[in-house]
């Protein structure tokens, strides 16, 4: 079975020192055409995995700025097939990041589980996170993923103290810790506890750890850079998208759009 991307990239990263940068973004926000653009500027930004949102109605996970992006995303019916379809696009248009599709439960069991996994792997996605599926309850999907050699990647939260080691047992690719309770966004401030917290979980699996929810500047990568392998940044970017939509929907303006995107990236991990 050939080598999951997101292994080899964490096993580069790790040869080099480095910190993964793992942007997250809502696809079809805008649309689907300008989605894959963006991924391929956040490539050239020196992003090195990419986190494919599904837009939906009732994201319990996720704070204002990704709510607004879904919603915008949802009046052009973008579904979660439209989202595995743009990985296979894009990666005909020359992108070689691994790809890790975020949804939540619903549409996958819509789809079904079989389906949901070989459209996966014929699409070269490498891990999906199903924020609204707990561990107790996670056996045939994780089943299905081992088999089909895709990553289920839990998220991990500070209140988890109890759970972390069964949280982590079976997990693949890296385990996600979030950064603050409640739901995704910008911040100035993160759980108090959050370094002994991304210590314990550490400690608990050998796999790569990395944090997300809340992170938006340099200063912030940088400061868990020294904690875990990677830095997952998501509402900070749809932000961005959002600024600069109408300049992405204006011909004469929609190349300089995706420089400012780009180069808001590469801020984050000077």
């Amino acid at each position: 079975m050939q080598t999951n991307r997101i292994d080899q990239s964490f096993e580069k990263l790790r040869a080099a020192g480095e910190t993964a940068l793992i942007p997250f973004l809502t696809i079809g926000d805008p649309d689907v055409p300008t989605s894959i653009e963006i991924i391929k500027q956040l490539e050239a930004a020196g992003a090195h995995m990419v986190e494919l949102g599904v837009p939906y109605s009732d994201p319990l996970a996720d704070g204002p700025v990704i709510q607004r992006a879904s919603s915008r995303a949802l009046k052009h019916r973008i579904t979660i097939l439209d989202c595995i379809h743009v990985a296979r696009e894009a990666r005909e248009q020359g992108v070689n990041l691994p790809f890790i599709l975020f949804t939540y439960y619903n549409p996958v069991l819509q789809l079904g589980l079989e389906r949901f996994f070989e459209l996966l792997a014929e699409n070269d996605i490498s891990g999906i996170i199903i924020p609204d599926l707990p561990v107790e309850e996670d056996h045939h999907v994780r089943e299905l993923a081992v088999k089909t050699n895709i990553h289920l990647i839990p998220l991990v939260a500070p209140t988890s103290q109890d759970r972390i080691e069964r949280i982590v047992r079976n997990a693949g690719g890296f385990i996600y810790c979030v950064s603050s309770l409640g739901v995704t966004g910008e911040r100035s401030s993160f759980h108090e506890g959050i370094e002994s917290f991304i210590q314990s979980v550490k400690a608990a699996s050998n796999l790569p750890v990395a944090v997300g929810f809340g992170i938006s500047s340099n200063e912030q990568f940088r400061m868990f850079s020294q904690m875990c392998d990677g830095v997952v940044v998501g509402s900070a970017i749809v932000r961005k998208i959002e600024d600069e939509l109408p300049n992405l929907g204006s011909p004469t303006t929609r190349n300089a759009a995706f420089l400012h995107i780009q180069d808001f990236v590469r801020q984050l991990k000077a």
